[in-house]
């Protein structure tokens, strides 16, 4: 039984710095806080006005002006390079008749 609570009590040593890690990006600072709550009220939302019917929509309105204001593009992935439209092949028809016409 005591060795058992050893091996737990070690285990959750050595686990403890991993977990630390999961935001090791770095902290933000106050003033970058306050900074980034002035453009969000500058760009129509307001901390703490008592609307919560449209809270997501909002925050995420005036996140989205800030972000076009910092001429940031979207938030999710990369930049989409490339001539594939929806219902055209990407491939051109010589280089198809190539790879799959029958002799």
């Amino acid at each position: 039984m005591k060795s058992l609570i050893q091996a737990v009590v070690v285990a959750a040593a050595l686990a403890a710095p991993v977990m630390s890690f999961a935001q090791s990006s770095g902290s933000v600072t106050r003033a970058q806080v306050r900074a980034e709550l002035i453009q969000l009220e500058q760009a129509g939302y307001h901390v703490g006005d008592g609307d919560n019917a449209h809270y997501p929509e909002a925050i995420q309105a005036a996140e989205a002006k800030v972000a076009a204001q910092n001429g940031a593009a979207s938030g999710y992935g990369g930049e989409v390079k490339g001539s594939s439209e929806a219902g055209r092949p990407s491939v051109t028809k010589a280089d198809w008749d190539a790879m799959y016409s029958h002799p």
